[in-house]
């Protein structure tokens, strides 16, 4: 579903600067495989999650099941159903007179169109109602991946608490520990 996002790091003056994304990208899509990419595939380092959402690409068509690399298939079974699909930057982008496209920086002067807007802070993700407001709640890096968002844009004002809701039922999330090393096998001595 086409509803245009971006996904930021903040600037040392309060804003943000980032990258387009195009597909997928409301807040019940996109903020468990945030909080899920931060805590497994990169390992709570939010300077390498950034590069790679931010830094290293210059717009996104669409975030894939990728981002979750490392997670608990339990996990990803809640997340996706089951289903996998690569994350895709936006190829073949042109301007008008035919020549390709720069990269399109976002930010919080130039971000009008956009309808959802994800902010990589230390302290979580903002998630911004672009057409609503110009700045929204942070959801804590801590928060389980496996709690449901709203995409109710009205309900995503700053300074309130994120409407979201975690179900009861669901166990402690733990890492995958990882894989043991491969034993090699010895030879009994030559007599």
């Amino acid at each position: 579903m086409g509803s245009p996002a971006f996904i930021a790091r903040p600037d040392p003056d309060g804003g943000y600067t980032g990258v387009h994304l195009q597909y997928d990208s409301s807040p019940p899509n996109m903020v468990p495989l945030l909080l899920a990419a931060y805590r497994f595939r990169f390992g709570r380092d939010l300077e390498a999650l950034s590069r790679f959402l931010v830094d290293d690409v210059a717009a996104w068509e669409e975030i894939g099941t990728d981002l979750l690399d490392g997670s608990p298939p339990g996990l990803l079974q809640r997340l996706t159903g089951g289903e996998q699909w690569p994350s895709r930057e936006m190829t073949g982008v042109v301007n008008l007179d035919g020549t390709p496209a720069e990269r399109d920086v976002i930010t919080q002067h130039s971000s009008e169109g956009h309808h959802w807007g994800y902010v990589l802070h230390p302290a979580g993700i903002e998630v911004i109602s672009r057409q609503m407001n110009a700045r929204g709640p942070v959801i804590s890096w801590d928060t389980d991946p496996r709690t449901h968002f709203s995409e109710a844009m009205a309900l995503w004002m700053p300074g309130t608490p994120p409407p979201m809701s975690l179900p009861r039922d669901l166990p402690k999330l733990t890492p995958t520990p990882p894989a043991a090393p491969a034993q090699t096998a010895t030879r009994p001595p030559r007599r």
